[in-house]
């Protein structure tokens, strides 16, 4: 993963392998946009499940309960942009985490 910071944006590089999934979490401080840059990917975004695949992109506005999973064989590879006024990772809530984090 990389990623570059300014005050009020960061960007990563994500890659999920076949059969992982990022936590369902949100945020109170940002919002995010996800562009599909590898592979086919299963988007959640509150109550819509989207397929996604290579150039396809998303927006996950402040709140919205939200998540990546890589349903398909080979990587899944993303870049994420973070906006807004605090981007710290102790902003994520997480509902659901097969790493069991909090």
């Amino acid at each position: 993963m990389f990623w570059m910071k300014t005050p009020d944006s960061k960007v990563k590089h994500i890659v999920v392998t076949s059969g992982g999934r990022l936590s369902l979490q949100s945020h109170k401080h940002r919002s995010e946009h996800w562009t599909v840059v590898n592979g086919s990917a299963t988007v959640t975004v509150s109550d819509i499940v989207k397929p996604m695949t290579r150039g396809q992109s998303i927006d996950i506005p402040f709140g919205a309960k939200h998540r990546l999973e890589n349903l398909h064989e080979g990587l899944v590879e993303i870049i994420e942009v973070q906006f807004g006024d605090y981007l710290g990772e102790d902003d994520i809530i997480r509902y659901d985490d097969i790493y069991a984090r909090t």
